[in-house]
């Protein structure tokens, strides 16, 4: 697969090459770890730490244009800062075109300064004076993808912005909590101070469709960080001249992400009742409304879509100049994007912007095929192609028209923190998923000599028992409220939010080969369903696109039986919950002074589906799900730099490193299945079934081992 996959769907996590836990012990690494860590603590407020406030001062831009690799850069970005930025405390959506451009102009600041000296001065500088919002996201995506600060670890990001991660009834507890915190005196300031709030989703108050019953997939506050941090690493803006991709295949990777995030929800829908995620036409009313339950920074509320919206009403704007307003226009531009992205696909070649002429059939066909789809500074040509998900975002998600470019009021689907969690997301990038699938089925259906592993067979799977339960899980909320200097500088306050969320019990698998000689294979485990909704059986021909890839490593396999044992924590593609913000801010702290280690893991590096999600729900009485497990030959990936595992500890972005084999993702079901039983007859694929239970925790707690 040429991209072991699904960490994407997780993220590509740090996948099958299995980079371990690092222990960091140099101390200049340690002092950026803490630099970092302390330019994301209350962005929405300026910073009270003294140095802080001394370099925002005394630094000046156009002072120090050769203290970039790109002086223009920095000249540009002076240009527009005098000209007038987003101001502080409006609202920043990158889907807005002006405030993409100034946070690309920000973050090609960033990524181009000289030195480490220059890029931190240059952050303080902008974490003083620049909106909060385009600081926040242009930081972080330098900061992954300068050289200089490989291995910094990004906090959570839900405990940076919480607005846009818990309900704003959470947040004015919050609020309410700080506004009576009364430790001001000389003794309490010596205390510790707490305050845990319960935090639900946002169908436990108002729920417009039945759908919004899944908010505890589409809310979760694991799976929508996974989502930001892949918009982080992969920025649908950056590429091209400024930063080659080329090795990560990355619109293959468009494609296979979206791919498996919709099986993923499909999975978690059968264990709800509901079925296939619905379709949808423009000119028909939009029928699952969407109420976020969130609130901006500002106030200001997240706009809400009713049930049957009526999309080509709402962009008529009557009675708004609209003239200037692009957006406005979102109707008309999602029909043509559409429409010329269905004809590439079905010529099979598309135009560059200077006219000459690529084939879509072609080897690298689908990954030129996803760059053009996520028009990305790689695509053929992003003018006549067009941005078709920064319309389609604005116009499903029922946005209101901005006043200007500075006063917007972006939707759910306008973040990529936020868009997982209305149901609409969903519904579109099937449509987006659909087109590739136009494209792959124009490729023949692999055979029996295609997929046979000579020698080698898949007698037997066992699984343990795979039960699933609700248990808490609390993040810090602190950013979420104001502080005065003291209290910045102290970190005393905190408030926390304690959130049920989906875990399952560990449990162990054995996958037995045989093997008529010694040789190296690589080994790929689905989960998917084996009925829908209604109990009835779907055939693998009907099914394929609803497999999520459960794991996939390497193994040496020796001549005769081999008995092959993982259990639950060793999934790549799954990573567990992020460090929290004071913890890492504690361990450097520790480790700078000798009373500790800062020890990090590709969670905290790169980005994951949370582990907590191997499994879906299930049932109380067992949901069946089917595993499929495939063993290949060995196919090594064609286009990685080679690298030093004593220093490169996760996948670096750029490099193809995350990539275990060179089979296309997916695979094999990445292409038409027209006979089932095919798959069924090939020694080294075997399909097993087995319930997903889902139980109270107190149940669990209660029982033993061997009933649970």
């Amino acid at each position: 697969m040429r991209f072991a996959v699904v960490a994407l769907l997780v993220g590509l996590s740090a996948v099958a090459l299995s980079f371990p836990q690092h222990k960091y012990t140099d101390r200049q690494f340690l002092e950026r770890q803490r630099d970092v860590l302390r330019l994301f603590q209350h962005v929405n407020q300026p910073s009270y730490y003294e140095d802080h406030v001394e370099i925002a001062k005394t630094f000046s831009i156009h002072e120090q244009y050769d203290y970039y690799t790109k002086p223009e850069v920095a000249k540009y970005y002076y240009k527009i800062y005098k000209y007038g930025l987003l101001p502080r405390g409006e609202i920043f959506s990158v889907f807005y075109k002006e405030h993409e451009k100034q946070a690309i102009a920000l973050y090609k600041l960033f990524y181009y300064a000289k030195d480490y000296e220059t890029f931190y001065k240059t952050a303080v500088w902008a974490r003083q004076y620049v909106n909060e919002g385009v600081y926040l996201y242009a930081l972080s995506v330098a900061v992954v993808h300068r050289p200089d600060t490989y291995g910094i670890v990004l906090p959570p990001i839900y405990e940076i912005y919480p607005y846009y991660f818990y309900n704003n009834e959470v947040i004015q507890q919050a609020y309410k909590y700080k506004q009576q915190y009364k430790g001001q005196g000389p003794q309490e300031q010596n205390n510790y101070y707490g305050y845990t709030i319960n935090a639900n989703y946002s169908g436990y108050y108002l729920n417009l469709h039945s759908e919004q019953s899944l908010s505890y997939f589409t809310e979760d506050v694991g799976i929508n960080s996974f989502y930001y941090y892949f918009s982080i690493y992969y920025p649908h803006w950056l590429g091209g001249e400024d930063f080659d991709y080329k090795r990560d295949r990355r619109g293959e990777q468009y494609y296979f992400i979206y791919q498996q995030i919709l099986a993923r929800y499909y999975l978690e829908r059968l264990s709800n009742g509901f079925g296939e995620i619905q379709n949808f036409n423009y000119e028909v009313p939009f029928e699952t409304g969407y109420y976020p339950s969130l609130q901006y920074p500002n106030g200001l509320q997240f706009p809400t879509r009713p049930n049957y919206a009526h999309l080509y009403e709402y962009f008529y704007n009557y009675g708004q100049k609209s003239a200037n307003n692009k957006y406005a226009y979102s109707y008309t531009y999602v029909q043509d994007y559409e429409r010329r992205i269905r004809d590439a696909i079905d010529r099979g070649y598309v135009y560059t912007h200077d006219g000459q002429r690529v084939n879509l059939y072609s080897e690298d066909g689908i990954n030129v095929l996803g760059n053009l789809i996520e028009s990305n500074p790689d695509s053929p040509d992003r003018h006549y192609y067009g941005a078709l998900q920064v319309y389609a975002r604005h116009l499903l998600g029922y946005s209101y028209q901005p006043l200007d470019k500075y006063h917007v009021a972006p939707s759910a689907l306008e973040h990529y923190e936020t868009s997982l969690r209305d149901p609409a997301f969903y519904q579109f990038y099937k449509r987006i998923v659909l087109y590739f699938q136009r494209y792959k089925a124009r490729f023949p259906a692999y055979t029996e000599e295609d997929l046979y592993f000579p020698g080698v067979e898949v007698k037997n799977v066992e699984f343990d028992r795979l039960v699933t339960y609700f248990d808490y899980f609390y993040s810090d909320l602190s950013n979420a409220v104001y502080v005065n200097p003291q209290e910045y500088r102290n970190g005393k306050v905190q408030v926390r939010a304690r959130q049920y969320r989906l875990n399952h019990k560990p449990f162990n698998y054995k996958v037995y080969v045989n093997s008529d000689k010694e040789q190296q294979a690589v080994v790929r485990i689905y989960i998917g369903p084996k009925y829908d909704e209604y109990g009835r059986y779907i055939n693998i021909s009907q099914n394929r696109l609803n497999f999520v890839q459960f794991d996939h490593f390497k193994y040496q396999l020796k001549s005769g039986e081999n008995v092959i044992e993982r259990d639950s924590h060793q999934t790549y593609f799954y990573q567990h919950d992020r460090t929290s913000y004071r913890q890492l801010y504690k361990q450097v702290l520790g480790a700078l002074n000798g009373n500790g280690e800062f020890k990090v893991s590709p969670a905290d590096t790169y980005f994951g589906f949370p582990r907590r999600f191997l499994l879906p729900k299930g049932t109380s009485g067992g949901y069946e799900y089917q595993f499929y497990v495939v063993v290949s030959p060995y196919v090594p990936y064609q286009d990685q730099q080679e690298y030093d595992p004593a220093e490169y500890f996760y996948p670096r972005v750029g490099s193809g490193n995350q990539y275990l084999d060179n089979y296309p993702m997916g695979y094999p079901f990445d292409r038409p299945i027209y006979y089932d039983q095919v798959y069924h007859n090939i020694p080294n694929f075997y399909a097993y079934t087995a319930k997903v239970y889902h139980k109270h925790v107190d149940e669990i707690n209660a029982s033993t081992s061997e009933r649970y």
